[in-house]
């Protein structure tokens, strides 16, 4: 029993010793503790400032997709304008080859006129409009010059005839007017 008895002194003691050191320890953990919370607070700052950061480029991102989306769906619905104003412009040709014509009947060229200006309001209201070119100065961007003349009654580099008609629809020349220029 005195074992026993040993075993309980030892423990008393060490129980008071840990008594004596827990509250050391325990302002030890207090000042730790204060310090974790400061190191937290600082973590957070910094996660809530790469998150606003991702936040900021995302929104950017997006900003510059609505922009580019709606510049694609602009060019989009120009691009099918074109292709469908393509697909009557031999009408038109033809209208105008017929126009040119004589005829007898007035009723006849009277209606193929009508036509040809019920088409042309229509290419007005879909925002195309024919590219201006006799007696305007050559521009390669608009016109494209089958023919050259020598004529000094006109200026170098004049359109003096037009073979065809181009058509531009806001930048985007949907056909070439085909001209003859003089020298």
């Amino acid at each position: 029993m005195s074992e026993h008895k040993e075993n309980n002194t030892v423990s008393e003691a060490e129980q008071t010793e840990e008594t004596t050191v827990a509250p050391e320890t325990g302002a030890e953990e207090q000042t730790e503790v204060s310090g974790e919370q400061t190191a937290p607070v600082d973590e957070q700052a910094e996660k809530l400032a790469a998150a606003e950061e991702k936040f900021l480029r995302l929104a950017a991102e997006y900003d510059n997709y609505r922009k580019r989306t709606a510049k694609e769906k602009e060019a989009i619905w120009t691009d099918a304008k074109a292709q469908a104003v393509t697909a009557f412009l031999p009408v038109y040709d033809n209208l105008e080859r017929a126009l040119k014509q004589e005829t007898v009947d007035a009723a006849y060229a009277k209606g193929v006129e009508m036509t040809l200006k019920g088409l042309q309001d229509v290419l007005t209201g879909l925002g195309v409009e024919m590219i201006p070119a006799l007696g305007e100065s050559f521009d390669p961007n608009r016109h494209n010059a089958v023919m050259h003349v020598e004529d000094d009654s006109v200026g170098e580099n004049t359109v003096v005839e037009v073979f065809q008609q181009g058509f531009i629809c806001g930048e985007k020349v949907i056909r070439f007017s085909m001209v003859k220029v003089a020298n």
